[in-house]
């Protein structure tokens, strides 16, 4: 539950208007670990479980993809998560036509990942500069704020879907010296990863304090009840790996806020259906705990804001990645920075 007595929610937090300001209004802003950047609270997910930008878009979809995005801009979102393999690139693309008409400056952050096969592994080097050269044609862009590694990490790779082994990660020409390449010549600004895999495989990663940013399921849940073994998707618990992120000055991203939509009782999405990663398994098991998550929220206070404000309150976390599919649910959830009794703390 969401403490009932934390301060307003502006003395923790610094203001800021960001560059060529799209309204005109101040935007609360939270500093993404010790990167020297900043951001609003809630960040933009491109991702395919609302499936708004991950479609080959026809007029009335490209009307309400530009709609949504525009509402972003309005509320002060400046950070648009996406990734190669939303949609086959349809992501990056749709995202890349908004963008080019309502932020010709680059004012705002976009982040995108790569997902490397075992194909890729004689020059992992090459693949995730190639993977990126394709993401910026298709976002039409000459670079982005961060790139991410996409796959999972253990200690064996395949030993989840799509993993890859922490010796390919560390070892001298291999992924991390990939992603650091990219970023010398220019074409990215912060580096990555996504903390799913196994506990000990991360901690190795994270703790080469060579990654700046890292992207860990965090929501209510999975706070209330930790993994205590290993995992089907690789989620791991949180509270482990989030102090020791802090520690290094990461950024913290907090993604699968409401676990595929089971925390907002909604029914599985189309991809919820077919995904290998976040399987209708679990989110069926999700949903059960749901049943009785928010049920003491304060008047007023709608579940997907209460859902977002107890992710932001958890210590450690930057922003929060939460995927939208129309204009509407973008006012609800930065509408979380306004609410007295959902304080976003750093």
């Amino acid at each position: 539950m969401l403490a009932a007595s934390i301060p307003p929610i502006e003395s923790s937090v610094r203001l800021a208007v960001p560059a060529g300001s799209f309204s005109g209004a101040f935007f609360m802003q939270r500093p993404l670990g010790h990167t020297g950047f900043s951001l609003f609270p809630v960040a933009f997910g491109c991702g395919p479980v609302s499936g708004l930008l991950t479609v080959d878009a026809n007029a009335a979809q490209q009307t309400l993809q530009r709609a949504t995005i525009a509402q972003a801009l309005d509320r002060g979102i400046d950070w648009f998560d996406t990734a190669a393999g939303y949609g086959a690139g349809w992501s990056e693309s749709n995202l890349g036509r908004v963008l080019t008409e309502l932020d010709p400056r680059h004012n705002v952050r976009v982040a995108t990942k790569v997902r490397l096969t075992p194909d890729d592994a004689d020059d992992f080097p090459a693949a995730i500069e190639r993977s990126l050269r394709q993401s910026l044609d298709r976002l039409r862009r000459p670079r982005v704020t961060l790139l991410q590694l996409h796959n999972s990490i253990t200690q064996t790779a395949g030993s989840l879907p799509t993993s890859v082994a922490i010796d390919d990660v560390l070892r001298p020409g291999g992924i991390l010296d990939g992603l650091e390449r990219v970023r010398h010549k220019g074409l990215v600004d912060l580096i990555g990863l996504t903390g799913l895999g196994e506990p000990e495989a991360l901690q190795s990663a994270i703790g080469t304090g060579r990654f700046q940013t890292i992207q860990l399921p965090i929501n209510p849940l999975l706070l209330a009840c930790p993994p205590t073994h290993a995992s089907p998707v690789g989620e791991v618990a949180v509270q482990s790996l989030v102090p020791l992120c802090a520690d290094l000055g990461m950024g913290v991203f907090g993604i699968r806020v409401f676990a595929g939509g089971a925390l907002l009782l909604a029914p599985p999405s189309p991809y919820t259906h077919v995904t290998r990663f976040f399987t209708l398994e679990s989110y069926q098991r999700d949903l059960e705990w749901a049943k009785t998550w928010g049920a003491g929220r304060p008047p007023g206070v709608s579940l997907p804001q209460f859902t977002i404000g107890a992710v932001l309150q958890h210590p450690g976390v930057s922003a929060a990645i939460v995927g939208f599919g129309q204009p509407g649910e973008v006012g609800e959830a930065a509408g979380v920075t306004r609410l007295p009794g959902l304080v976003v703390t750093k």
